[in-house]
């Protein structure tokens, strides 16, 4: 190929112009870049649900226009990425294509059909502070653990410093045809269940900056305290922008250490979740099934429930169980979920319901804004006790107790469910303790006003636990 011919940047999971080394690198060859998004379509089960999608549209759009300040533009092609790919090198004389690496399946075996159609691709430092597949034991396997997981990424060689964003990029003589924005639909129509989310969230990579100020300025330094009350502000909320690239891990990181010495405990904490999502992309670099299969392979023979109507109920917020119903109305309206929350709402539905974790999984991933598939197969399997990191199945939840200690006030409860308002703290969490007629003074009707519980908690642990005994003396035997 001439050394005048254009350069694909394949965007992904990456959508930012600052610290993305693939196209960092094409715009230092001084040849004519031309940014390309493929919304592949070759894996009906690798789509992004429904919340993502509004959120891809908004980051698409806002890239876009980065992408114009610079006198470029970003080429939107829909379909199977890896024959679309190789077909745009042709239309285009394209050189090669380089993008960021990736974790996931899908992108991964669309990188090898692209390598293998001839096509040149050249990868990248993806989002990560370590690549995955990098860090392995004294023995050369992949880390099952993540304690010692995170002993090697603090005696691992710092992450390297953020890129600067490029001050330009060339174009190239003749620009592509691409589809419009509008045209792949990703937007709700009708109805438009989307108003919690523009109430919530505003996408793009100069909105992923402001949050990470925002949260170094004034919440980080009480993180390792506020993490667990749903009530505060008291995460980052940096999830979204971190699955969609809007920001990297390493802008992440170097922020939060420069931060450190006024943050202290705090930031260290922070930056141990920040360690949890590396584990989750380690995860599911050495067993990309863990999104549809246990890792504890012992429980592909645990006995769950088929309950339709429980599921529903779960997935509705309308359980009785004020925690869980309040975490389930927070994730249906601005498409985020609190993380301890998602803890006592995920354990509800596999413990309390015994329903397979994998229902709940799908749930999450079309419903979350950071729906990412490491993050969320790795913690559902965690909840589920069937992970290699796993909190042990016989580890329940108690909704009531958990919203006691981390809701005390009832506060986060109030605000999601309106029709508990009127209860007193002492009930909030477990309103089911008042007697009907103390109920009744408050407009309160269980059955009607408020969903009556579906299961008794007590009774489904004794029940949750007898399924687990039972799946270990078989395994046993």
């Amino acid at each position: 190929m001439s050394a005048s011919s254009p350069l694909i940047v394949l965007f992904r999971s990456d959508l930012r112009l600052a610290d993305h080394p693939a196209l960092a690198a094409a715009a230092r060859s001084g040849r004519p870049v031309i940014p390309v998004y493929v919304f592949d379509e070759g894996n009906r089960h690798a789509m992004p649900g429904a919340a993502s999608r509004w959120w891809l549209h908004h980051s698409l759009e806002r890239l876009s226009e980065s992408l114009g300040a610079l006198g470029s533009r970003l080429i939107l092609r829909r379909g199977n990425a890896s024959r679309i790919l190789p077909e745009l090198v042709r239309e285009t004389g394209a050189g090669g294509i380089l993008a960021s690496r990736s974790h996931e399946p899908r992108q991964r075996a669309v990188e090898r059909l692209i390598a293998e159609a001839g096509v040149e691709l050249k990868l990248f430092a993806g989002n990560h502070l370590f690549e995955p597949g990098t860090l392995l034991t004294q023995n050369g396997g992949p880390y099952r653990v993540f304690t010692p997981f995170h002993k090697a990424c603090l005696d691992a060689q710092a992450p390297a410093a953020p890129m600067p964003a490029p001050s330009a990029l060339a174009a190239p003589d003749h620009w592509p045809a691409g589809d419009t924005l509008a045209a792949w639909n990703l937007l709700p129509a009708v109805p438009d269940w989307a108003a919690g989310l523009r109430e919530s969230w505003t996408p793009g990579e100069a909105a992923a900056a402001q949050r990470l100020d925002a949260f170094l300025d004034r919440t980080a330094a009480d993180y390792n305290k506020a993490r667990d009350l749903p009530a505060e502000d008291g995460t980052s909320r940096l999830s979204p922008y971190l699955h969609f690239g809007e920001i990297s891990a390493r802008q992440i990181w170097h922020a939060a250490i420069h931060h450190s010495e006024a943050g202290g405990a705090g930031v260290a904490a922070f930056l141990r979740e920040l360690m949890w999502r590396e584990f989750s992309c380690h995860l599911l670099q050495h067993f990309p099934e863990m999104t549809h299969r246990p890792l504890r392979r012992q429980f592909e023979a645990f006995p769950w429930d088929h309950d339709d109507s429980a599921l529903r109920a779960w997935q509705r917020g309308a359980t009785g169980y004020p925690i869980v119903d309040a975490g389930m109305r927070q994730l249906w309206h601005t498409g985020w979920m609190h993380n301890r929350v998602r803890m006592i709402a995920a354990s509800f539905l596999v413990k309390d319901l015994r329903l397979d974790w994998r229902l709940g999984a799908a749930w999450f991933l079309d419903t979350l804004v950071d729906a990412d598939a490491a993050n969320n197969s790795c913690g559902w399997q965690w909840v589920a006790g069937c992970g290699t990191d796993a909190a042990p199945y016989f580890r329940v939840f108690n909704p009531a107790l958990q919203a006691r200690k981390f809701d005390p006030e009832g506060c986060f409860v109030r605000r999601w469910i309106p029709e508990l308002g009127n209860v007193p703290d002492a009930y909030v969490t477990e309103p089911w303790t008042m007697t009907p007629a103390r109920r009744g003074t408050m407009g309160l009707r269980l059955g009607q006003s408020y969903p009556d519980r579906i299961v008794d908690h007590a009774e489904a642990r004794k029940l949750a636990l007898a399924a687990y005994g039972r799946m270990s003396d078989e395994i046993a035997v």
